[in-house]
Formats: structure tokens, sequence, C-alpha cells
């Protein structure tokens, strides 16, 4: 719960940039306001963000609008604000967490005076909400706290931004790039080609990374971004994104960005797309064997972690597992059928929830949802590295069942890919 929580928000901004060293009496202090966060907590967040993003309007271009409109994105900085009081005496435990949130943060990017901004509106929202309880004391224990993490924060994210600089055809900041082609897989995912409008070299990126996709929203006069898992190899030409069309369900509103790129951008449209980041990478210098296991759009990342696997090492076997509603949107399952016809170390199990006019043994291997019990005998494999991506519920399955067979969690990895209002 932790590692999730921390990973979703604190990469959003919450600290002030004035370093100091945490005493251990502040600590105490920032320990000792628990309990006021887990009652107060997503009080402060809202009026955090209802003071600060009018006040800061620039900071719209890199808040999701979405996730401020469902009240998602305040109730998880809530609990990450809860979170790392809960761990300020194991900041070790946070190693994991800065750095998927550094990542994040370099796509859309953070810079190091936002960190201010942001922390000064959320102390005033803590004293505004606690009153008479944020005493000096307590105000100036956080404000130590949230400097000290800042500068973990800002030195990680100093260094990817150094690295993207200095990575041929690497960049900072925002690249323009057109869409060269949309091509449709299945009823709800396009596969996007990106080309630099400047015809300069791309860089290469690892197998599982993401780019922030950047467009502007003329009814908010804002830019709202989303992150994208790079859908294939490296190359010299493009870089390829495939995107799912979010649709309205409920109180949760339509995928803006998603539905833009599907209906608004024809072929030759413009976009700006961030540096590759992202650190939930295939390990390519292994030579243990590699389950991949995806839900619906999750696959994405997958298939780039699938095809450097056969392009690098070539005997390292693979079990490719993977769970969607149905054929009609079964993203790049002729890409999947290719590869493991031309791989004899490549296997696969495809699960689909409705067959329709499906084939079995051909357009899927089993009905239902994805058990990895009943395929132990494909997915245990001796000293096999299992990387897992698609929706929380998904995932939070799947590492549970290979636990229950006995795979150690330090050789599961994992992905949220993008969220219900991308």
């Amino acid at each position: 719960m932790l590692y999730n929580i921390i990973r979703r928000t604190l990469y959003r901004g919450v600290v002030p940039r004035t370093y100091a060293t945490l005493t251990a009496q502040q600590k105490d202090i920032v320990k000792a306001t628990i309990p006021a966060l887990e009652k107060h907590g997503v009080e402060i967040t809202t009026l955090f963000y209802k003071n600060m993003l009018p006040a800061h309007p620039e900071l719209n271009n890199i808040f999701n609008r979405a996730h401020q409109a469902t009240g998602e994105q305040p109730a998880a900085l809530a609990h990450a604000v809860w979170a790392y009081a809960s761990n300020i005496d194991h900041p070790e435990a946070l190693a994991t967490a800065v750095s998927r949130i550094g990542h994040k943060h370099a796509s859309l990017g953070v810079t190091a005076d936002q960190y201010p901004i942001v922390g000064e509106h959320l102390l005033a929202a803590i004293k505004e909400v606690l009153g008479d309880a944020a005493t000096a004391p307590v105000l100036n224990a956080w404000s130590a706290a949230y400097a000290h993490l800042t500068e973990i924060f800002t030195s990680f994210e100093t260094n990817l931004y150094t690295q993207a600089s200095q990575t041929p055809g690497g960049w900072t900041g925002w690249r323009k790039f057109l869409i060269s082609d949309k091509l449709h897989e299945g009823d709800e995912i396009i596969t996007f080609h990106l080309v630099p409008q400047d015809k300069g070299d791309l860089p290469t990126y690892k197998p599982g990374q993401f780019v922030s996709v950047r467009v502007f929203i003329p009814e908010l006069d804002i830019y709202q971004p989303r992150q994208y898992s790079l859908s294939d190899i490296p190359n010299r030409m493009y870089f390829q994104i495939s995107v799912k069309k979010e649709f309205a369900s409920g109180a949760r509103p339509a995928g803006r960005i998603s539905n833009v790129l599907h209906e608004s951008l024809p072929e030759g449209s413009e976009v700006e797309i961030s540096m590759p980041f992202g650190d939930f990478v295939l390990d390519v210098n292994s030579n243990c064997p590699v389950v991949l296991v995806s839900g619906g759009v999750g696959v994405t990342p997958m298939m780039a972690m699938l095809k450097t696997v056969t392009n690098l090492s070539p005997s390292r076997p693979v079990v490719f597992v993977h769970a969607v509603r149905s054929g009609r949107v079964h993203a790049m399952k002729h890409t999947l059928d290719k590869v493991v016809a031309e791989n004899e170390q490549v296997s696969k199990a495809v699960f689909y929830e409705v067959t329709e006019d499906d084939k079995k043994g051909v357009d899927y291997d089993y009905v239902g949802r994805v058990d990895v019990a009943t395929i132990k005998e494909k997915v245990l494999l001796p000293e096999a590295e299992y990387y897992i991506c698609g929706p929380q519920p998904f995932m939070k399955a799947q590492s549970q069942g290979l636990e229950k067979l006995g795979v150690p969690s330090s050789r599961i990895h994992m992905e949220v890919f993008g969220s219900p209002s991308s």
C-alpha cells in the first residue's frame, strides 16, 4: 500500500526547498501528527490544491485535471503525506518510491523552483485546517521534513536531467514531434508513430520505459500531459506508443487526452514529447527466464520487453501471459503471434473473458481471468524474473498468486499502466 501511494502521488511535489537537518525531536513531532493526518488529510490536500492552482496557474500544465475533478489527487496526496510521516524513521524504505517518483517528475519537466511553491501552500493548508493544533513547532518540524525530502528528490531528478542531456539524441524539457502513422489495434487502442519535427536523432531507451505526451487543450487553455509506455524497441525513425481510448464510466469522465489523440489529432498533427524515463525496465544483462504478465493495455511495455529479449538473447526463455476481454480489443495480437512463431523459446498463455467468434488455440488459450495457479507449469521456471503490468487489482492478484506458488517477491516487478482518467 505504501509503495503505490507514494509512487502515485508524491511526484506531484509537496516540499519546500529550504534544506535543513531533521532532528530527532522534529521526527517525533511529525509522527505525533499522524492521527490528525488520518482524520483531516483529504480536507488539507483539497484546500491545498484549491489555493495553490489559482495562485500559480502555470502548474495546471503539470497536474492531471481529471484527477482533480474526481477527487483522486487530493485523496492520494493525503495518503502520501500520512505514509511519509509513518516512515520518517526509515528513509531507506522510500528508495524505490523516490526512483519511481523521480522518473515521473523528470518526464513532466518538474523543476527545483516548483518545490517551494507547493510546499508553501501545503504547509499553509495544514495550518488553516488544523488551527490551534498547528503550533510553531509542528509547522517547523513539517517544514524541515519536507525540506529534507526535497533535497532527495531534486538531487535524484538533477541526475536524470543530466543523463538525458548527455545521451546521444537526448534532450530535456519538451520536444515537438509529428504523428506520422495511426494504426488501429482492435476496437480500443491505436498505435502512434511519432517522428521528431526537427528531424534530429532519437535516443535509445530501456524496454519498459515511457514518455510523457503533452497536448494543448483549448477549452481549458492549458497543456495536459499523460504518460505512455514505448511499445516497441528503439529505432532511428520514430517512437511508438499505443493508447487506449478511455470512455466515460459513471461519475468518471472520459479520458481527455486519450480521446484527443484518438479523435482530434490526425496524422501530421503536432504533439510534445518528453525524453524516455522510467525504472520499470527489463534486465537485459540477465540470462534468467522471463515471465511477462499483462492485463489490457498493460501489454504495451511488455511487447518492447519481448522483442528486446528475442533480439538480444535468442536462447533466453520467455513466457508471455496476457489477459484481455476478447479478440475485438486484443492489441498487438498479430505481432505476438509472429514473435512466438519465429522464436521457439517463447511461449504464450492468452486469456479471453469473452470468446465471441474467437478460436481457442488460435486466438486465445484460456477462458476467464488469469489464474497463475492454473498455468503454474508454464510460469514456474527456475530463477525466473516476473514483470507485471496492468490495472491495480490485476497486478495485486497476479503478484499474490505468484507468491503463493513460492515466487520470491524480489523477483516480481510491477508497474501500473496509466490511469482510468488518462
